[in-house]
Parts: C-alpha cells; structure tokens; sequence
C-alpha cells in the first residue's frame, strides 16, 4: 500500500503499471519483496500517495525463502545516499520504516545486524531531519523556510478545501449533503498536488468540529436531518470568504507529471447493438444476400424487412401502416398461436418482433483501438449492496473489464473518494473476472465515478438505485 512510501531525495523511480519493482528498507538497499507495479509513477503521486501501489509476488521469509537456503539479505549502500543511481535502477522503491517495522523487527530479532540508528528507525522513533523526509509530513510542511506548526498548515488546508470545493464543485442541487460526502467526493479532491488533507492533524481534530466554525462564520448552515447524520442544507455561495476565494492553477510538477505519463485518461468505449442471423429466420434475408450467422446493424435489419415488404407486395393498400403476413414472415416472427389469428401487423410492431427473434450481439470499440465484436448481450456494470457477518454493508461492483476499467484503479479512487477500505477478488461464477468490494454503502461515490467522471452511459450501470437516501446512515 502506498500510505507511509519514503520518498528518496531524487524522487522515485519512474515506472509504468505492471513494470516488476524490487521493495527495499531505508537504510540498505537489498530488495525484502519483489512486486508488479499497480499504477504509474505519475499515478502514484496524483492520488498523493494512497491506495494500492504494488501487487506483491514474494517476500522475504515467505515459503519461497523457506524453500531456498534461509539466507539473510545482504548489507547494500541506500539509494538515497547516491541519486544518480536511483534512475539507473528503476523499480527499486523505499518503505517508510514504520510501514516495515513489525516486519524488520520480527526478522531482525536476536541478530545484531542493525546499527543503533537503524535500530531507532525501526522502533518508529523519527529524528527532525527524518521527519522532514517523511511524505506525510513533507507533504504539510512542503516549505521548510515555513514558520507555520503543521498543525497551522492543517487548518489552512482545510480551509482551502472547503472553500475549493463550495465553489467549484457543490451545486445548490447537491443540497442537502451529507457531511462526509463533502469531505469524501469534494475536499479530498481539491487537495493541491503532494498534499494530504487529514483533518485529525488539524486543531479542529473532526470534521463536525470544523463545520460549526463554518456556520458560526455563516458560510453554511448544518442540521441533523437524521439522529446522528449531518447534512449541509444551505450555503451562502456570495460570502466574502467564498467570492473572493481563488482558485489555485495546477503546479508546475502536476503538470509534468500528467503530460509525461504514458497513462492516457479513460474514455468509454463505443458500444453498438448487432443481431445475428440465426437459421429460423434465413429466409426473410437472404434475399438481401444474408445467410445464417450473418451480422447486422439494427438501421440493417429494417433496411431488409422495409424491401421484403415492399418488393413482395405486402404493404396493405388501404392503410400503409400495416404489413400483411406472407407464410415466410409467419414462420418467422409469429407465435404458433397467432399463426391462423394475425394477419397483418403495423411497421413497429413487425420491426420489434424481427429485431426479439435475432440472436442478440454486440460491437465495442475502445479509443484508438479496432472493434471487438461479441455475441450475446453486453452484461452491465453491476452495483450489489451485501450483508457481511460483522452486520455491515459493503458495496460490491462487477463486470468493471467489459469496460475497460481496471478494477485495481476503480477500487483506489474509491479507497480515496469514500476514505473506507477497499478489496478487489474474483467474482463468483465468473471467469477470470474481479469484483470490487468497498466498505459501506457508496453507491452515490460509484454513480458519480462511473457517470461524470468516466462518462458511461447509465443505461450499462444496473444499481445506482440503490445508493443511500439523504439523512439516511449507510
């Protein structure tokens, strides 16, 4: 996981997702797990360092090592002592010592391999300087010539968030929002670049504590519209504080690093209905120069049943709306009760029937890529609300790929967006594919995802229904 990653004086390494990287310990460089990068470099420093970083394949004294001669791992000069070398060796990544301590003490236990400063790092006991190098720390106190505690810098991030948020992002449609949507969909996502909003490090400690101070200011108006459920109903958009609130530009590094990444924003695909020929319904079509199996678009499909009409003869005199019914087209579209009953149908109804009776089929076509053509129905992405043993919801999103959404990036936006846990594993009863499962009822964070920010149609997301009533507890 990416929280505590200690980045070196250089700046890491730059790698692309699925690019195999070496994990070491600050203080020695000889890798304790190898693993396969989840996101890019740029990925990792646009969701200021949160989420799945690497998917790991082995470990140091796990059953591969146990297979082998048990050796210790070598004594290395770090990295971070020579930069020119970290570019030369790409993938290699340091571990924040506290993320690694359990670990390392564990290996380490009754050796005198570590020196006492090391042995300090390890016990999490952090000098000033060491601090500094911290990318919690250095992301709140990112100016060293800063006078400011970071508890200072905390409050004035908060601030900056919410007031980045109510203008640009909250619209008087949102209203009333729940406290923790402002903080989850909103705040989080105008934090600056290589910033970490944690409002436990700020002097207001919660974020209940931090709105009162807002509607003391009358900025906003909060009420609990549920026992124990806090909601935004009103906000005063022409306050001094907002109207005069400006907007910050995206910093230079972002800029780089979003330009330099070989990861291209997402675009949905193209999705377009076919129908297949099946051999019920061949004769109706091969005298368009159809045959079985043959593949049609649906403006195709009433191309061919407009000329079968019309060259035999069969569009009724009197009243051009309706289609007479010639043993071909009674075999074809008719139940074996109406065969002797029906007679003549109008346009729509003869069109719809055509259209039930092919074998469904389906064409997606990804930006810059050829179309791919599938038979059957496209399933859409599925939103599931599930009950686990602990009695809490979890919210549960299948058939992410058939879009082209990496259910590892799916679930780390989330992770960030509704700051809950997120797990990705096979889904059950289906082939290769995964399911994203986030704690809680996030099903409003999932439409806005899956609709604004990616753009897919609602009609290929089934669940959004089920997202939580405002003032109703997830």
């Amino acid at each position: 996981m990416l929280p505590g990653l200690m980045v070196p004086p250089a700046g890491l390494p730059q790698v692309q997702k699925g690019d195999l990287c070496a994990i070491a310990l600050v203080g020695n460089r000889a890798p304790v797990a190898v693993g396969v990068a989840a996101m890019s470099t740029a990925e990792m420093l646009t969701s200021g360092l949160k989420g799945r970083g690497f998917s790991v394949l082995h470990t140091y004294r796990d059953h591969l090592w146990r297979s082998g001669d048990k050796s210790s791992p070598p004594s290395l000069a770090p990295l971070a002592l020579d930069p020119p070398d970290l570019n030369e060796e790409k993938g290699s990544v340091l571990a924040d010592p506290a993320l690694q301590q359990d670990v390392r003490c564990l290996t380490l236990e009754g050796e005198d391999e570590a020196s006492g400063e090391v042995r300090q790092r390890m016990c999490g006991e952090k000098s000033l300087s060491e601090a500094s190098e911290d990318p919690g720390v250095r992301g709140l106190n990112p100016d060293p010539t800063d006078s400011k505690t970071l508890q200072e810098q905390m409050d004035e991030l908060l601030q900056r968030c919410f007031l980045h948020a109510l203008k640009c992002q909250v619209k008087k449609a949102d209203l009333p929002l729940l406290t923790s949507t402002l903080l989850g969909s909103h705040m989080f996502s105008c934090c600056p670049e290589g910033r970490q909003l944690d409002v436990k490090k700020s002097s207001y400690k919660k974020l209940s504590k931090f709105l009162q101070q807002m509607q003391q200011e009358q900025i906003i108006q909060v009420e609990e519209l549920s026992r124990g459920v806090e909601s935004i109903v009103a906000v005063d958009w022409k306050h001094p504080r907002i109207t005069s609130f400006v907007i910050p530009e995206p910093s230079p590094t972002s800029q780089t690093i979003q330009e330099g990444s070989r990861e291209q924003p997402y675009h949905p695909p193209d999705i377009k209905p076919l129908y297949c020929v099946p051999a019920s319904m061949t004769l109706l079509f091969q005298e368009s120069g159809y045959k079985k199996g043959s593949v049609l678009e649906g403006a195709e499909v009433r191309t061919v049943i407009i000329n079968y009409a019309k060259k035999n003869d069969l569009v009724d005199a009197d009243n051009k709306n309706l289609v007479k019914l010639d043993p071909i087209l009674c075999d074809c579209i008719l139940e074996k009760n109406e065969r002797h009953t029906v007679m003549k149908l109008p346009w729509d109804s003869l069109l719809t029937r055509c259209l039930e009776r092919l074998q469904p089929a389906y064409q997606v076509t990804f930006p810059g890529q050829e179309p791919i053509m599938k038979k059957g129905k496209i399933c859409p992405i599925d939103i599931t609300l599930a009950q686990r043993a602990s009695n809490k919801k979890v919210t549960v999103v299948r058939n992410l790929e058939a879009y082209g959404l990496d259910p590892y990036s799916v679930a780390a936006v989330l992770q960030q967006r509704c700051q809950a846990s997120t797990t990705v594993a096979p889904a059950p009863g289906a082939k290769d594919g995964l399911q994203v499962q986030i704690q809680g009822n996030q099903v409003h964070h999932l439409s806005r995802l899956l609709l604004e920010d990616y753009q897919l149609p609602r009609k290929h997301i089934q669940g959004l229904e089920k997202a939580p009533k405002p003032g109703k507890k997830k």
